[in-house]
């Protein structure tokens, strides 16, 4: 497989262009589906051109999901550091997530279908930034719902992850706007729930 040169990964827009084109086109194609020529045409080049910046199709799909968790990860510090308290916090983590979902569901698709695609390394790094992410949203429960157990709030964010990240395939005919408030009033009402009594 050819290796890409030192110092020449593509940076701002084009790198944007780059990874949002590659998205798409696993998620409507798999990753099985797209060739390195159908991504060079996408971002209008070649297939051979797009080894000046990744070494391969592989390469691409790592860094795809490892960027997008990356950025979530990153939103997700920003959010809680700049809330007023958990509250404002937890609401500011639900909206940036949900807006997330909203607008890059290509990104959910390829993730959901393509994690076992990635080399390991890749792999390794996006569970990494997964667990920080999830993380920040179990320091906020906590804050909230000191009595419960952190293993229940992890699982309760997971759940609410699940929610959220079904607006590829869940949204049907609503509006952005009408989707937003509904994932936010159930995903509120979700990780505000008590685990009932045990026995």
């Amino acid at each position: 497989m050819a290796t890409a040169p030192q110092g020449q990964r593509p940076t701002g827009e084009r790198r944007t262009a780059i990874l949002g084109a590659a998205a798409r086109l696993f998620a409507a194609h798999g990753y099985r589906g797209v060739t390195i020529d159908d991504l060079g045409r996408a971002v209008g080049t070649t297939g051979p051109a797009l080894y000046r910046h990744f070494p391969g199709k592989e390469a691409l799909l790592g860094e795809v999901l490892v960027d997008v968790s990356e950025r979530l990860a990153r939103r997700g510090r920003a959010l809680v550091t700049g809330a007023d308290g958990p509250e404002q916090a937890l609401e500011a983590l639900l909206r940036g997530h949900i807006e997330f979902s909203l607008e890059e569901p290509d990104l959910i698709t390829v993730h959901d279908r393509e994690l076992v695609n990635l080399t390991d390394d890749d792999r390794r790094r996006v569970r990494r930034l997964q667990r920080g992410y999830v993380e920040e949203w179990v320091a906020v429960l906590s804050a909230l719902r000191p009595e419960s157990p952190r293993a229940d709030l992890r699982a309760s964010v997971h759940a609410v992850f699940g929610l959220l990240n079904s607006t590829p395939h869940s949204r049907g005919p609503l509006s952005r706007s009408a989707m937003s408030t509904l994932l936010l009033r159930m995903g509120s009402a979700a990780l505000r729930a008590e685990a009932p009594p045990q026995g």
